[in-house]
């Protein structure tokens, strides 16, 4: 329930970003801002949180993060102004980081053994049903009634979530207490500053395009904004897919190995968007792909995080989602710029390209390395 309304909040500003900018006032691509903000919160805060609760208990952890997103989301639910929207979008984001990081180890130490990634999957689950009911649903709210309703929705959603964690996560040792310079003495090693590069342009990559998916695919594929609602369930339940399929080839093969090859696809459905973008079946079928080999890709990600980030793993998982989360600001502010520089929405897709190129080479030396 938490990683759901993480995901809400991460993923529904996307689908609503024409209701937004009209409600605020403000262009499209500034409306970018408030994604890229949400994601600068998850960069700033997913170290600064983890270092001052890594001594806490891990329920306990879970609890303060959550605390800390509901009044975020309160803040952008009564925001009439677009700094405070702002920032109440960037307070909503800082706990997010710390939030998946801390579940992940939660995740591996409930799971049977050689089932780890799998359960970090499980975890992840929530973002993917947020993608499948909760943005669509979120969609026609936002679309026909208010876009800050479901910032207020959001809220009720965290609170609904501490609550459940205090009835049904077990009361967790906090981990062995470490001084703050230890959380980050695996940054020292080469393999985890590969990952956090290879997940940053990952993620630029795909955002420069997804961010922009509202007016993409009214504008360049030409469907009717009524049907947005159905292309935001097609995309989550591809997502639900692509991530259970994610976690399950990682343990069959490996997470490095399920990384680079959906990688490689990703990057070829952006080629495809790109060329091919205004041929509505073309178009959708690349979505389908993109939103599976995305989400595919989070678990093994995670997971390859905690195994770089040994007597920091707290600290690592946390930073995997910093990276996650600086390539979703970085994606919104590529698009938005080849938005003004084009005036094209395909060429979101032809930025986007680029940056997962570079992402392969990468993770292949990564790969090399071990």
């Amino acid at each position: 329930m938490g990683a759901f309304a993480f995901g809400m909040a991460e993923f529904l500003m996307m689908s609503i970003l024409p209701d937004a900018a009209e409600g605020l006032n403000i262009s499209i691509s500034k409306a970018g801002n408030l994604i890229a903000f949400y994601a600068l919160g998850v960069c700033a805060g997913a170290p600064l949180l983890i270092t001052i609760t890594r001594n806490l208990k891990l329920r306990t952890i879970l609890v303060i993060l959550l605390s800390i997103f509901v009044l975020g989301s309160l803040l952008t639910a009564v925001s009439n102004v677009y700094l405070l929207t702002i920032i109440g979008r960037f307070f909503s984001g800082l706990p997010h980081g710390a939030f998946f990081g801390v579940a992940a180890i939660v995740a591996n130490k409930l799971a049977d053994d050689g089932k780890g990634t799998s359960a970090v999957a499980t975890v992840m689950m929530g973002m993917t049903v947020a993608n499948l009911l909760g943005v669509p649903l979120g969609n026609l709210i936002g679309h026909y009634i208010s876009w800050r309703v479901l910032f207020l929705l959001n809220a009720i959603i965290g609170l609904f979530s501490i609550y459940f964690i205090y009835q049904w996560i077990p009361e967790l040792p906090p981990l062995p207490k470490t001084k703050v310079w230890e959380q980050f003495r695996f940054l020292r090693k080469l393999n985890p500053w590969l990952m956090i590069i290879v997940t940053v342009l990952i993620n630029t990559g795909i955002f420069a395009w997804y961010s922009y998916i509202n007016p993409f695919m009214t504008d360049v594929t030409k469907i009717d904004v009524k049907f947005m609602p159905l292309l935001m369930i097609l995309s989550g339940g591809s997502m639900c897919i692509g991530n259970y399929l994610g976690g399950k080839l990682s343990d069959k093969f490996s997470p490095k190995t399920t990384t680079i090859y959906l990688q490689i696809v990703l990057a070829l459905a952006l080629v495809t968007l790109y060329m091919w973008g205004n041929q509505p079946i073309v178009s959708l079928t690349m979505l389908c792909i993109g939103a599976s080999c995305f989400f595919g890709l989070s678990a093994p990600i995670q997971q390859l995080f905690f195994l770089s980030s040994k007597g920091g793993e707290m600290m690592g998982g946390a930073l995997g989602q910093l990276a996650f989360n600086l390539g979703n600001a970085m994606g919104a502010i590529v698009g938005g710029a080849a938005i003004i520089k084009y005036g094209r929405m395909e060429y979101t897709a032809f930025a986007g390209i680029w940056f997962l190129a570079i992402g392969i080479i990468v993770f292949y030396l990564f790969k090399r390395r071990n």
